[in-house]
């Protein structure tokens, strides 16, 4: 690391993390720039950087930010909790770096930590937590457990105080470059025998693009239309593609239209599974042979189900 003195924009930039966020760390516990030269700004030196990095670190895996600010004061020899540290995490959430609470409920700390990152508009800390995550359980384990909790923190936070916009586009940017990464890493090279579409109208993605991820990592091959697919254009896919499945996520009842589920199923070239997916479609009004799987687990299950079916069918 070069030993130049920085300033606290370069210090943010650095960091991923905002100039504010650097201020209250260097109010509230004291991690503040070291070099002062008379008449100018204080400038933050590589060991100033150092210790803000551990706190950044452990912010974003859980920590409360006083028991990091702690271990980041011991810096350079201070342990992270990547090499094992098991510091004290917070149980509710709280205010950091000047961001505002987004409740998790018992989702654990990595989800608090995540929580946080997203509060500070900390992309970095998010796209390291997300990637760590997907790494060490899988794309289901990370959706479930770390990206649900969070999503619906925002949501229920924004429904309550019209705020978190801008918390909600650039988490749900981090998590669709995340799931962009896990597909090409699991990518499969059989055939795309699965087609995954949003329902006419439908704008919410990110349900989709985690069972599109989860597809590759199991090693099934797909295809994604994305986001408000008119019918006529998921017919004509359907026609010139020919898969073996079709899943339709509909994030509302007002996209959930059960008439392209019975297009689908009158289409000459019918898929063998049609899948309705999201909590849009009410089981009741769903035309027979249609399934609504009720999470991401049992959507990857049939999708194997149908792929086995068919290496089985052509081993045959």
């Amino acid at each position: 690391m070069a030993d130049e003195a920085l300033s606290a924009g370069a210090v943010a930039r650095r960091l991923g993390v905002a100039v504010t966020t650097l201020r209250t760390w260097h109010q509230r516990y004291g991690l503040g720039p070291s070099e002062h030269v008379p008449g100018q700004h204080r400038r933050y030196t590589p060991a100033d950087l150092a210790r803000l990095e551990i706190m950044r670190r452990l912010t974003a895996q859980g920590v409360t930010p006083a028991e990091a600010a702690r271990w980041a004061r011991r810096a350079p020899d201070a342990p992270t909790a990547d090499a094992g540290v098991r510091p004290r995490v917070r149980a509710v959430g709280g205010r950091d770096g000047g961001g505002t609470t987004i409740p998790v409920g018992r989702a654990g700390p990595a989800a608090r930590g995540l929580a946080r990152a997203a509060a500070r508009l900390d992309a970095r800390a998010i796209g390291e937590t997300i990637a760590h995550a997907v790494q060490a359980g899988g794309v289901i384990a990370t959706w479930d457990g770390l990206l649900r909790p969070v999503l619906l923190g925002i949501g229920e936070r924004h429904a309550a105080t019209g705020g978190l916009v801008e918390v909600e586009h650039l988490m749900s940017r981090c998590v669709s470059e995340a799931f962009a990464v896990a597909s090409r890493a699991g990518a499969s090279a059989g055939p795309a025998r699965i087609l995954l579409s949003c329902a006419d109208e439908e704008q919410h993605t990110l349900p989709l693009e985690a069972l599109a991820a989860a597809l590759a990592e199991a090693g099934v091959g797909y295809r994604m239309l994305g986001a408000r697919v008119p019918l006529p254009a998921l017919l004509e896919a359907v026609s010139r593609t020919g898969p073996a499945a079709v899943v339709i996520w509909s994030h509302t009842r007002v996209t959930a239209d059960p008439a392209q589920l019975n297009a689908l199923l009158a289409a000459p070239r019918r898929p063998l599974l049609v899948l309705a997916a999201g909590p849009g479609w009410l089981a009741d009004s769903l035309p027979a042979g249609v399934v609504r799987p009720v999470d991401l687990t049992e959507a990857v299950s049939l999708a194997l189900a149908v792929r086995d079916s068919l290496d089985q069918a052509t081993a045959d």
